[in-house]
């Protein structure tokens, strides 16, 4: 085909097999430039493993079943109505969409409770690193008194050993103890169960060399996050969660939370915070460490402002957030289901609202 008919039809033509951005369709990437967006990003993150291993704490069959009945345990809460599941949403991405979360009667803390997703890869547990494992971390809210607000370990305890399937079955996920419930091996069993808490998705594909796992927008948003300097802070498996960070790096950030000072005392680590990982961070707003941003395209923003100096302009916002919607990974719901909690016997104590 010739003349002004084929110069008419020759763009809708490649429209519809390379794509063309001046129709509004967009252009998909070429072959060789994605394989090596792939190969450059492979060298700063990594894929997500099938599970979060831990030498202290191997995980079983026995004890991953255990721990997923305790994590929706709301008996491990002084008013028995607020469980892990509370506040780490698991048909959520493991959050709650508050910016702080209801504890007993309602109180609430000061800080937005993060993802559980992913989270047994982090360097450390809690917006300032406080605990060194998802282990150490699940024992804080039963005993935080804002929180699930129960008064002491031998109070978890005696409640647990009232129950007569939890007597069992702390006997199957720890064999050989002469008294396996326990408040420690409560612990260790949520942090067993949670450790299976990964979510996979396109963005790993890409990493492994599927070059048609992330559309042009996201791929742009991809060579953007590289470019801008994001990977600073936010790199790795968990693309975040790696290490500490000053809030306001560049520019001041105004927060009341002194961060990390709380923990160490020194005052090299006022407004610093462990830096969050982006993975599901599209789908576990508000963010900041307050939940006080409820756009995702204004915590970009922000992040560039404040941590790398730059004022981002609309396409590099609307880029990083078509890249960071490709970090949306695939929840196991069979894993995450909810199971029956076992009944309570006569002896069993009931909620405290007080």
């Amino acid at each position: 085909m010739t003349g002004p008919r084929a110069r008419l039809l020759l763009p809708l033509l490649l429209a519809g097999t390379a794509g063309c951005t001046w129709l509004g369709i967009a252009q998909v990437p070429d072959p060789a430039e994605a394989r090596a967006l792939s190969q450059r990003a492979a060298a700063v993150f990594a894929p997500l493993p099938t599970e979060m291993a831990s030498e202290s704490n191997p995980r079983s069959a026995a004890k991953v079943r255990l721990g997923r009945m305790l994590y929706y345990e709301p008996r491990l809460s002084k008013s028995q109505e607020i469980s892990c599941n509370s506040c780490h949403m698991l048909d959520r991405f493991g959050a709650d969409g508050e910016p702080t979360s209801p504890g007993h009667n309602g109180q609430r803390g000061d800080r937005n409770s993060p993802t559980t997703y992913n989270a047994a890869l982090h360097l450390a547990q809690f917006w300032d690193g406080r605990s060194p494992d998802v282990e150490d971390q699940a024992k804080g809210p039963v005993l935080n008194p804002v929180e699930m607000a129960m008064p002491s370990e031998a109070k978890v305890e005696g409640l647990l050993r009232s129950i007569p399937d939890y007597e069992r079955l702390f006997r199957e996920a720890f064999p050989g103890e002469s008294q396996p419930v326990t408040f420690d091996n409560m612990a260790l069993a949520i942090g067993a169960f949670e450790r299976g808490l990964v979510t996979p998705g396109p963005f790993d594909r890409f990493l492994a060399g599927d070059v048609e796992a992330l559309d042009a927008a996201q791929q742009r948003g991809l060579r953007t996050f590289l470019a801008t300097g994001c990977t600073t802070c936010h790199n790795g498996v968990t693309v975040g969660g790696l290490l500490y960070q000053k809030l306001g790096l560049v520019h001041p950030y105004e927060s009341e939370d002194p961060g990390r000072f709380q923990v160490t005392g020194n005052e090299a680590d006022r407004n610093v915070f462990k830096v969050p990982t982006l993975r599901n961070v599209a789908e576990t707003g508000p963010w900041f460490h307050d939940g006080s941003v409820r756009s995702l395209e204004e915590a970009v923003r922000l992040m560039g402002w404040h941590q790398l100096g730059r004022e981002l302009d609309d396409r590099q916002v609307g880029d990083l957030v078509a890249f960071l919607g490709s970090l949306t990974g695939e929840i196991d719901w069979g894993y995450v289901a909810k199971p029956e909690l076992p009944e309570g016997s006569a002896s069993t104590p009931g909620p405290d609202r007080s």
